[in-house]
């Protein structure tokens, strides 16, 4: 049981990776408050983490936006009445917002998702954060993913806020390192779930050709398994990733199930970090 008695938040869990990753920490051993805008697709994920449950272990629901600070507040203060002050915190929340050129997307649209992806993280790390320093530490994990790394042509709020969330991330890792709170995000690799969808429904017109016949094979051959973005959070709340901080993790392509091996390496180098690329580290002599 790599997280027993961890008490934690994961918001965006009603479905996808995020209700993937609600199973796991159950399974751990965690007690878990699971945050969503659906609350009846919240009860029936509460319903499968009881049957998951094992004996003592709670597990709370809260409808909410993680855009506003005053249903971010009533979750927080309603986890630690009911559950204890929090341990680790997952902001799973997010959308891929318009899609198609940015010069004719709708502006309001286009705020809104950043709205969710970047402020939906920010604002539960705040109240995250007061509670952890309360209780002497924490995990914070942002989901982040290829937004993050690569340019995402007609998906351009996504990509602008991944990649704000992987810098806040490293900010936040910096300012917190005396705290002994431990922040980073995970990249979980292309995921079959409403976001495919999504890009599917769109066509494309709208996301582009090569988006879309991407999305096309990725539904064809099942995409990655929620289940390993889900193991490598488990892994970033357990004691194993202690020391670990302000990283950028792929949970497809990186060694994280042995990260701890190589814990004096990584302390405060660039590895797993968003950096400017110079002309001499291709070879170019400008």
């Amino acid at each position: 049981m790599k997280l027993q008695n961890l008490v934690t938040i994961v918001t965006g869990a009603s479905q996808g990776l995020g209700r993937a990753i609600a199973e796991e920490f159950v399974k751990e051993g965690a007690h878990i408050a699971i945050c969503a805008r659906d609350g009846a697709l919240l009860e029936t994920v509460k319903n499968r983490l009881e049957e998951l449950a094992g004996s003592g272990q709670r597990i709370l629901t809260s409808a909410g936006d993680v855009t506003s600070p005053e249903q971010m507040r009533e979750l927080f203060r309603r986890t630690e009445q009911e559950i204890g002050l929090i341990d680790v915190l997952v902001n799973n929340a997010g959308v891929y917002g318009p899609k198609g050129p940015s010069e004719s997307v709708d502006l309001d649209e286009w705020s809104r998702a950043l709205e969710i992806n970047l402020f939906g993280t920010f604002i539960p790390t705040r109240f995250a954060i007061a509670q952890m320093k309360t209780k002497g530490g924490g995990k914070i994990i942002n989901l982040s993913g290829g937004g993050a790394t690569n340019p995402l042509p007609r998906l351009s709020a996504y990509a602008a806020a991944k990649a704000a969330v992987v810098r806040l991330t490293e900010t936040l890792a910096e300012e917190l390192r005396e705290s002994a709170i431990m922040v980073n995000a995970v990249a979980p690799g292309p995921l079959n779930t409403r976001l495919l969808d999504e890009v599917l429904e769109a066509g494309p017109e709208l996301v582009g050709t090569e988006f879309y016949d991407k999305a096309l094979k990725q539904r064809e051959t099942g995409g990655a398994p929620l289940e390993k973005g889900a193991a490598l959070c488990v892994y970033l709340a357990s004691s194993a990733s202690d020391g670990i901080t302000g990283k950028l993790i792929s949970a497809l392509w990186d060694p994280w199930e042995r990260l701890h091996d190589f814990r004096a390496q990584l302390e405060r180098s660039d590895i797993y970090t968003l950096r400017r690329i110079v002309p001499e580290d291709r070879g170019e002599k400008f």
